[in-house]
């Protein structure tokens, strides 16, 4: 059954109650709880420590990359100084001999005592009085303490490049 007609022909509708709440029986919309603070907390934290790590792993792979590219541009330095001696002055260097990197190489502070170039040069057993075989290598320690190595050899043959180029191909 319709309720009872209005005068525009709608039928009425029952009031609602509209008892308002007392205050403290609301709550209140001030602030977080402690769990929401606390979860956030540790989600901030979660993410610093992982940003902390991870800056870490990229100084470490940055100081590794520096140093072999600063050993490896000694070594080529090395490579160079001796190939352009010639076969005398080549044999009458030391068999072995450990150096300073900033020795021959440069005067930066930075390679001074960081880098130590180890030289040995050897006769080739098959190929005596013609050939020596030379070892370069240089080891450096990182800023976390691990020690590393990047090694050279090559051959160097009596009346090779150096005696063609000075003596054979001069006037």
């Amino acid at each position: 059954m319709l309720g009872p007609m209005t005068p525009h022909g709608s039928s009425a509708r029952p009031a609602r109650d509209r008892t308002v709440f007392p205050s403290k029986l609301r709550r209140p919309h001030r602030g977080f709880t402690i769990p929401e603070v606390a979860l956030s907390a540790l989600i901030l934290a979660l993410g610093i420590s992982t940003a902390i790590i991870a800056l870490q792993w990229g100084y470490r792979s940055l100081d590794l990359a520096r140093g072999t590219t600063l050993a490896s541009q000694i070594l080529q330095s090395e490579i160079e100084r001796l190939r352009m001696m010639n076969w005398s002055t080549l044999n009458a260097l030391p068999a072995s001999e450990t150096f300073d990197g900033a020795t021959y190489f440069s005067g930066a502070p930075g390679i001074a005592g960081k880098f130590a170039v180890t030289r040995t040069i050897a006769p080739d057993p098959n190929r005596t009085g013609s050939v020596d075989k030379i070892t370069v290598s240089v080891t450096w320690k990182t800023y976390d303490g691990r020690s590393h190595t990047r090694t050279f050899q090559t051959e160097y043959m009596k009346d090779g490049l150096y005696d063609y180029y000075y003596t054979l191909a001069r006037p």
